[in-house]
């Protein structure tokens, strides 16, 4: 192991040799590589976390360029999936770091698989069902993790440590109604991302390298445009379901084949139940005579009239050019098949 890399930080006072060598030998998971884990996992992967799990669902597309920091040009017209583009760069960033990406929808058929084995969760996503699941895993296995989430130039952070404080189902016993706003109407300022990440991985290098008594208590919010934050107390409800009742409902819920409306793009994604292996090159060929396909080692994309289908190995499928469930599971079901 060579710390010669890390001089900076280790020579602060709050870190020191021995604070970085349990960074180096710690393990973290990040779910999401979209802006928000994208510049955590940077963060991480820079500091010298040991071992970096990277999932998520998507792919790169050029308006990701805007805020989502490991990503560039060429990785929008290979089509490379998030997950592999972000580990192509963290592993030129530091090769002393493993880096395991996974291109996979967090369902409560993998969440425990995808989420074990780790000493702590950085929450990157973009949905309250993922982060439901996360919290039921969290707190099921008792392992530590991070709630984080951006709107336009808006952040809020909260940690949430099993058996010691409340939980995400304390903050929000109930997902957020559809009143509140989305990147489809408020849009994400880049810098408020920068920003978020950087207070979500400052709490995880304090909780990995032991330093419990610093962490940031309820739910630190921050708005980078008015120059504000803001600390609010949240406490455990005494008959929360998740940290009192022990009731893991998304967890326990059956992954069936289901469609999601992706926030801020105008698309439905199809996730069908079971494991699932496509071979994408005889798929290809078989879509040549409908439209104009590409197709790598993880992804298909097929451009057919005003719609654009993006089918991954294991059968999930990401279709452009409607939010109509039913027109998207048709197209899925002519040219891929249920």
């Amino acid at each position: 192991m060579d710390l010669a890399r890390y001089a900076r930080q280790i020579v602060h006072y709050q870190i020191g040799e021995a604070g970085q060598r349990k960074l180096c030998e710690s393990r973290v998971v990040v779910a999401g590589c979209g802006a928000l884990g994208s510049a955590a996992a940077s963060l991480l992967v820079r500091a010298g976390v040991g071992y970096v799990r990277l999932l998520d669902r998507d792919f790169v597309e050029l308006n990701n360029l805007q805020r989502q920091l490991l990503y560039d040009e060429q990785d929008v017209r290979e089509g490379l999936p998030k997950a592999v583009a972000a580990a192509q760069k963290l592993g030129r960033i530091n090769s002393q770091v493993a880096i395991e990406p996974h291109v996979v929808d967090l369902n409560s058929a993998n969440a425990e698989q995808l989420l074990g084995g780790c000493d702590l969760v950085v929450d990157a996503i973009d949905n309250f069902e993922g982060r439901y699941l996360i919290n039921d895993v969290c707190l099921k296995h008792g392992v530590p993790w991070i709630y984080g989430a951006v709107i336009g130039t808006f952040g809020v952070t909260m940690n949430i440590l099993p058996e010691a404080g409340p939980c995400l189902r304390c903050l929000f016993p109930q997902a957020p109604p559809g009143s509140f706003e989305t990147c489809d109407t408020a849009g994400i300022l880049g810098p408020t991302v920068v920003t978020l990440a950087s207070l979500q991985v400052t709490e995880a290098i304090k909780l990995l390298t032991g330093k419990l008594d610093d962490l940031n208590d309820g739910l630190l919010q921050v708005d980078v445009w008015d120059g504000e934050m803001h600390r609010s107390r949240v406490e455990r409800v005494a008959d929360c379901p998740v940290c009192v009742g022990r009731e893991f409902t998304y967890l326990e819920a059956d992954s069936t084949s289901r469609t999601t409306s992706l926030c801020g793009r105008d698309a439905i994604q199809i996730v069908r139940h079971g494991e699932h292996k496509l071979d994408l090159s005889q798929l290809a060929e078989s879509l040549r005579s409908v439209g104009e396909v590409t197709v790598n080692a993880f992804m298909l994309r097929v451009v057919i009239d005003a719609y654009e289908l993006n089918v991954f190995s294991d059968a999930r499928a990401i279709i452009k050019g409607t939010t109509d469930e039913t027109v998207a599971r048709t197209l899925y079901s002519k040219y891929v098949g249920l």
